[in-house]
């Protein structure tokens, strides 16, 4: 999973995977904390080298994002300047040194950090390079949190319109779409 220039789908899978992974945090605590498995939500996220990462590189990951977590939580509800300082002060912390590559059968596409970079200082960058991007074409109104009364996941929203209001998990919007029904016919 690369942000790719010129290629807004990787950018658009980039983000989402953001949110799946902090979703995934979100779904752990309410799990009656049970911890987050980093390899699996990279690899179901489209981070093929996730399943061979060594288990180190995991888990720096996971603690790298776990310290984001509270900001990637938070882009629903602040504005872009407070998003483009916090993003601003983690790129200061990564070597980025963009190069283009087409290794293991991908499409040709960008490297944000240097062929040396361990693999969580891969992921953690092509996530805030995903968010700046994304800052500079939309600001922060396609992040949203679902409109269940009873879950606090974000969602990415990149319908055309952007009108999406639930998460991806299709019992929130049933949920509330029943309830909704049935206050109507009871009303009547």
């Amino acid at each position: 999973m690369y942000v790719t220039s010129g290629n807004n789908t990787e950018q658009l899978l980039t983000l989402e995977a953001i949110v799946r992974v902090a979703n995934a945090f979100t779904d752990a605590a309410t799990d009656n904390g049970d911890a987050v498995d980093m390899r699996q939500v990279l690899d179901d996220a489209g981070f093929p080298r996730a399943v061979i990462a060594p288990e180190a590189a995991i888990r720096r990951t996971t603690e790298r994002f776990a310290d984001l977590l509270n900001r990637v939580q938070s882009l629903p509800d602040i504005g872009v300047s407070a998003a483009t300082l916090w993003i601003n002060a983690e790129l200061t912390e990564l070597e980025i040194s963009p190069s283009l590559t087409d290794h293991g059968g991908a499409a040709l596409h960008i490297h944000w950090t240097p062929a040396s970079a361990t693999f969580d200082d891969q992921v953690i960058a092509d996530f805030l390079m995903a968010l700046t991007n994304e800052l500079c074409d939309n600001g922060i109104t396609r992040f949203g949190r679902c409109a269940a009364d009873d879950c606090e996941r974000l969602f990415y929203d990149s319908s055309r319109n952007g009108s999406r209001r639930f998460c991806s998990d299709p019992r929130c919007a049933s949920r509330t779409h029943t309830a909704d029904h049935r206050k109507r016919n009871k009303a009547t």
